[in-house]
């Protein structure tokens, strides 16, 4: 890797540590770069893995205020994408690639759209918890929510292309929180899943260590700001950003 290399791979880390903390997209920009510059796809998917781990941590730091308002929800949330990102890591090395990105820009499209109508979906869900006697506000997940929290976090640690917004989508029908508490709770999730599945990696998997520690650099000083200027935008601006990136997303995925 050259110099030059070396300094697009550090920038594309700071734009994928932005996205990770602010619309969930972050392996739209730092996966398409390792592979342009020459790493075959499952070396580059494994190695923007690791790259990408600081992103969460920056991410985590620019919304400490909001973990901190929940912090026995969020550590549900991080032990169940924490262990089903290391299932996920696991299922990359043993499954053909391609198998999860078949459905990955559906999923995303779906998932979009989820978020387009979340407000009024979940008032009408408020409306009729209200009409069987079930008010009062959702703080905890349920069983059904668990269950696909496993699912994603498992497909973050496989993949991970969009997983931040399908994790978004899933937090905001299951919980009636504010949008930046469930970003908050969104952007630690998959810091979980990509630590676990990226701790695997480095034990039995092959790591482009130059390109890894470049995205690294770059993605903790990217998810530290792009967390800093979610948690200050209006609920429908972060939520129509995180639409036009997960459309994004979705049509990269189509064509690569």
């Amino acid at each position: 890797m050259t110099l030059g290399d070396a300094l697009i791979v550090l920038v594309a880390g700071f734009g994928a540590g932005a996205l990770t903390s602010s619309v969930g997209v972050a392996s739209l920009v730092s996966f398409p770069v390792l592979v342009a510059l020459g790493l075959p796809p499952v070396l580059a998917n494994m190695t923007n893995a690791v790259g990408l781990v600081p992103a969460g941590v920056g991410g985590g730091l620019g919304y400490r205020e909001e973990v901190r308002e929940h912090p026995r929800l969020n550590l549900l949330v991080l032990v169940l994408t924490g262990l089903s990102g290391l299932a996920g890591a696991a299922l990359l090395l043993v499954l053909p690639p391609g198998v999860f990105e078949l459905v990955a820009p559906w999923l995303l499209l779906f998932t979009c759209a989820i978020v387009a109508v979340q407000p009024r979906l979940s008032r009408w869900l408020a409306r009729r918890r209200e009409s069987h006697g079930e008010g009062g506000d959702r703080v905890t997940l349920s069983p059904i929510a668990i269950g696909f929290t496993l699912l994603i976090g498992a497909y973050g640690g496989y993949f991970g292309a969009g997983a931040g917004v399908m994790m978004l989508a899933l937090l905001a029908l299951s919980l009636d929180l504010d949008l930046r508490f469930l970003a908050a709770m969104r952007t630690t999730s998959m810091l979980a899943s990509k630590l676990t599945a990226a701790s695997l990696f480095v034990v039995v998997a092959e790591i482009d260590w130059l390109a890894a520690g470049m995205l690294a650099l770059g993605s903790v000083f990217g998810g530290y700001a792009g967390a800093r200027v979610a948690r200050l935008l209006p609920d429908p601006v972060l939520r129509g950003a995180v639409i036009v990136a997960g459309v994004a997303a979705a049509a990269y995925l189509f064509v690569a």
